[in-house]
């Protein structure tokens, strides 16, 4: 009898609760948390904050500046040396250093009568006097190439030409490279005491050498590092003489001197060396009457 008494008071205070909760709702709107969660889910349920998407931002534009950074440090190493001129990496060329001159001095360039007892060396190509020489060292510049040898191994090969014909070389070089074309060796001149004869026999591709052109007393392009042999053993030096018998150097490579023969390390006009010579507006030596110089290409500025 008391519990039912005790009960009652119980049962119509829970009732009167639920009354009040349901009219508070009517009259203020509210939600409850699942119905909050429906409406804002982006909140709800873990989107990024703005400051988070900001962090994110700022770290996705750290790393892209970082790699512009180490490109920019990169080229910056290849363009290191004054007056260089990088066209891809492994191609470029710069003017003579001070210990480019000391090497060339008296070999590929002359050097005057009065001075050659100076030199480190022994003079081979000593001019009279300093107005009998036709171009200054300021006039040339050395340059560093890559090519694949006869083996198909990848070669660092170095030259030394007219800072006209520079910029032309380098990208014919750089072509050649890319299509894989073989050039047994690209050394300099000097290497060979400036004898072109020898340089040719060991099938050397050379461009600067102060000197006249063989059998004449012309001053050759080469002179003027405004030409380039390119494997001359195998695409010889050929001079018709007017006696009917043909000159032909270097020697040993007489067979090569027939053009009508197919063989490797040919130069002709279906060649990618000629054909990119030609676009960079070099005349080629195969080209001539009087003698073919199938080896030779050179370029004279405007």
């Amino acid at each position: 009898m008391d519990k039912n008494k005790l009960l009652k008071p119980l049962l119509l205070i829970a009732v009167i609760i639920l009354f009040c909760s349901v009219l508070a709702r009517l009259f203020s709107g509210s939600e409850t948390l699942l119905e909050y969660a429906e409406k804002n889910p982006e909140i709800a349920y873990g989107s990024p904050e703005p400051d988070a998407v900001l962090e994110n931002n700022i770290e996705e534009e750290e790393i892209v500046s970082d790699e512009e950074d180490m490109q920019e440090s990169e080229d910056s190493l290849m363009n290191a040396t004054p007056g260089r001129t990088v066209y891809k990496e492994g191609f470029y060329y710069e003017p003579l250093s001070d210990e480019m001159i000391s090497r060339i001095t008296g070999i590929s360039y002359p050097v005057v009568e009065n001075e050659k007892d100076a030199l480190a060396v022994e003079a081979v190509n000593i001019a009279p006097s300093r107005e009998d020489i036709r171009i200054s060292y300021e006039d040339l510049c050395y340059m560093s190439v890559l090519h694949y040898n006869f083996h198909g191994v990848e070669r660092t090969g170095e030259l030394i030409c007219n800072q006209a014909i520079a910029q032309d070389l380098v990208e014919i070089f750089y072509e050649l490279y890319q299509n894989e074309y073989q050039i047994e060796q690209i050394r300099l001149i000097d290497e060979y005491g400036g004898d072109d004869t020898l340089s040719m026999q060991d099938n050397n591709t050379s461009c600067f050498n102060y000197r006249v052109v063989d059998g004449t007393s012309n001053l050759s392009k080469h002179a003027l590092g405004l030409a380039i042999d390119i494997n001359p053993f195998f695409n010889p030096y050929v001079v018709f003489q007017k006696d009917g018998s043909t000159y032909i150097s270097p020697k040993g490579s007489e067979t090569y001197a027939d053009r009508s023969k197919d063989f490797a390390y040919k130069i002709d006009e279906n060649d990618l060396c000629y054909q990119l010579f030609k676009e960079h507006g070099f005349i080629w030596g195969g080209h001539w009457n009087s003698c073919k110089d199938y080896q030779h290409f050179q370029k004279v500025p405007d």
